[in-house]
């Protein structure tokens, strides 16, 4: 275009970078701004070809229009303000900073001294002003052209009873796909191959919920460890794909999910709102530091050089303010209405319902996403803890919100690894956590239910190691959580002992149909499936590598083989039984059944006296609920779960039905067939369900 000479002065709505197709709007937030500019970059951008002030500022936004621009358009922006770290104030025009609206980045920020506000290694540290220009080591934002053909493509509205999520790495599951051309390794493109598509529908899961694939910094001090940030939990920008996803730009995420929905699979992101990568007063000025910080953060109060840290990250997102609840909001929308996901994971919900008196289930983020039309009907799921004070609030969160569950994952994995006195903590967690969930009209489904997931240990090492081995995060293995609730069942790591191995594989299948049996959402981690393995790494945020990728060469060996159609079957099971997905607390008998009913091994109603026999590790469960299309039918489960080392017989319990053996954890999947004793001899470790179908006139 040619160079203009000044900008008009444009609209202060909508945020950011639009084209009208004669020019772009460009429209930015800061409260506390003296001056804003706009820098215009060549199309590589490395050369800064020119800088304009904008001309207005209208309720703290600035704003201005420039004529002849479009789409491709690279440029940064450069404000001037008082330098008052002790008074919140960091602006340095010396700088150059990311549009928070930017849809596009253009390179890859490259780490020196420079992309810091202030003069690292003076004696008074952060209060010195660096003088040193940073627009060569910063990335650029891209004005984009919104143009995208979505054809035909809807969202698949599978129902949350229905739900099944499969947690994965974008870059990670496809990394080691020998079967796919190295350039869509890693990518958006991968996650749409036709193959990967088929896997999912084979294993029976319905939608896939995506690590951070906003554009996100790799921290320096992972990088002078030639290490990298691979999970992704330092967001950079908030409205861009990360460019290694989507190398061709913003398209390419959306045609992966356009495929996938049209294969029946929903997409849900987990998204980083509680926290930037800027860090702490020692961090890098990238954006939000250097546009308004004492609006973007939380501060402590009298002393706003600092950070209130609620998130462990070095700083904390103030959702408090307005403008910034707005940028997350819009965040939200432009996800959902130009990348058409289904759904959103909060990191560290906990954080983001914070108001000044801690956390509130009415806070304003709450609020302003309940009301909104486009992101109230969406799937929304919160990790609902952070570091902060009174930081642990799960089941605490508003109607419309999904939680992780992780009293879920720890009582599952105390069971089957035979502790003592866990059978109440299992009753409560097989039916949707009503302790924690049943209240203010939730759903069973509220309770994401997870045996393991990215932050941890996959499943094949819950069963193989009982110590951490994170030797390669150069953290002298101090990292990672401390107790995993595992258990190696005689061996640390790799085995040639068949008995050994036989052992992790029954627990694995055991924790597996756990997972898929009980009421709530189940979400598998990806490569869980067929027995993926990390070396006993549980915190692989920074293995880039094979130790954090898909191992899909053990998907193709006969025990990988065998887990995955094992899986399959266990989530087809799940889809037929109506009883395995109740989809209301307290839903009233069927067909003179109840709803859940828990027995001893004799067959007895478990009574106070029973659930206090902690050295006992089985347990019986009978669910019963209407049939699905079935008149006045009933469908009835019965699981029975023997965690102890030797095997025990069970007592079917009363009334007698017609039963039929659907699954037992002993061995892999196999057809089912009648069952007509009234015992069930069930081996130690294993699990078992049968299922019945009855009518009220058979129960009188």
């Amino acid at each position: 275009m040619p160079s203009p000479v000044k900008m008009t002065a444009g609209r202060p709505y909508p945020l950011g970078a639009s084209s009208d197709g004669l020019g772009v709007n460009f429209a930015v937030f800061s409260a506390n701004a003296t001056r804003l500019q706009l820098c215009i970059f060549d199309a590589s951008g490395r050369k800064e070809l020119q800088r304009l002030d904008f001309p207005e500022c209208t309720d703290e936004i600035w704003h201005g229009y420039l004529p002849g621009a479009r789409p491709g358009l690279v440029y940064g922006l450069r404000a001037y303000g008082p330098y008052e770290p002790d008074a919140g104030h960091r602006f340095n025009p010396h700088k150059l900073l990311l549009d928070p609206y930017a849809r596009q980045l253009k390179g890859a920020l490259r780490w020196n001294d420079a992309l810091f506000g202030y003069r690292m290694g003076h004696p008074r540290a952060d209060l010195a002003m660096d003088r040193r220009d940073s627009a060569a080591a910063m990335p650029k934002a891209v004005v984009v052209d919104e143009g995208f053909n979505w054809g035909r493509s809807s969202p698949p509205g599978t129902p949350w009873e229905n739900t099944v999520i499969y947690e994965m790495h974008v870059r990670g599951t496809s990394m080691q796909r020998e079967d796919l051309e190295q350039p869509l390794r890693g990518t958006a493109e991968a996650l749409s191959d036709p193959w990967f598509i088929e896997h999912l529908q084979r294993i029976g899961v319905t939608a896939v919920e995506l690590m951070p694939t906003h554009a996100y910094l790799q921290d320096r001090f992972l990088v002078e460890r030639n290490l990298s940030n691979y999970w992704g939990y330092s967001t950079l920008c908030f409205f861009a794909p990360e460019p290694r996803y989507a190398p061709g730009g913003g398209d390419d995420l959306r045609r992966a999910i356009r495929r996938l929905h049209a294969a029946g699979l929903e997409v849900i992101m987990d998204v980083v709102y509680n926290h930037t990568c800027e860090g702490n007063e020692l961090g890098p000025t990238l954006s939000w530091r250097g546009l308004d910080n004492a609006s973007y953060y939380r501060l402590i109060p009298g002393e706003e050089r600092y950070f209130i840290n609620d998130t462990g990250c070095g700083n904390t997102v103030n959702l408090s303010h307005p403008r910034v609840l707005q940028m997350v909001m819009d965040s939200l929308r432009y996800w959902a209405q130009s990348y058409q996901v289904d759904g959103f994971r909060f990191d560290l919900g906990t954080t983001l319902g914070r108001e000044g008196t801690g956390f509130d289930p009415g806070s304003g983020f709450f609020d302003a996403i309940l009301q909104d039309p486009t992101l109230a009907r969406l799937k929304l799921i919160s990790e609902p803890w952070d570091i902060g004070p009174d930081g642990y609030q799960l089941g605490c969160h508003p109607p419309g919100f999904a939680e992780w569950n992780d009293r879920y994952r720890d009582g599952v994995r105390r069971f089957w690894r035979g502790d003592e006195g866990m059978r109440g903590e299992l009753a409560g967690r097989l039916t949707a956590s009503a302790d924690l969930f049943d209240k203010r009209h939730r759903r069973p489904w509220a309770s994401i239910n997870f045996v393991a997931s990215h932050d941890g240990y996959t499943l094949h090492d819950i069963t193989a190691y009982e110590q951490r081995h994170n030797e390669a995060n150069g953290e002298e293995n101090r990292d990672g959580h401390g107790e995993n609730y595992s258990r190696n069942w005689g061996a640390e790591g790799p085995t040639e002992d068949q008995g050994i191995l036989d052992l992790r594989a029954r627990a694995q299948r055991s924790m597996l149909a756990t997972l898929f049996f009980s009421s709530g959402t189940p979400m598998l981690l990806a490569g869980d499936e067929f027995g993926n393995s990390q070396g006993g790494n549980n915190n692989a945020y920074c293995q880039d590598s094979p130790i954090g990728w898909l191992d899909w060469k053990q998907a193709e060996s006969d025990e990988g083989q065998a887990l995955t159609a094992f899986v399959a079957a266990a989530t087809r099971l799940r889809r037929e039984h109506p009883s395995l997905r109740v989809c209301r607390y307290g839903a009233g008998p069927a067909g003179g059944l109840a709803t859940w009913a828990w027995f001893d091994a004799e067959g007895r109603p478990m009574e106070s006296e029973s659930w206090a026999q902690g050295h006992v590790r089985t347990l019986a469960l009978r669910r019963a609920a209407p049939a699905e299309q079935r008149g006045d039918r009933v469908d009835v489960t019965l699981l029975l779960m023997n965690a102890g080392d030797e095997d025990a017989t069970f007592t079917l319990p009363e009334p007698a039905l017609q039963w039929t053996l659907q699954l037992d954890t002993r061995g892999n999947a196999e057809p089912a067939r009648e069952w007509k004793e009234p015992t069930y001899t069930l081996a130690g470790h294993t699990l078992a369900l049968l299922s019945a179908t009855t009518t009220p006139e058979h129960e009188s």
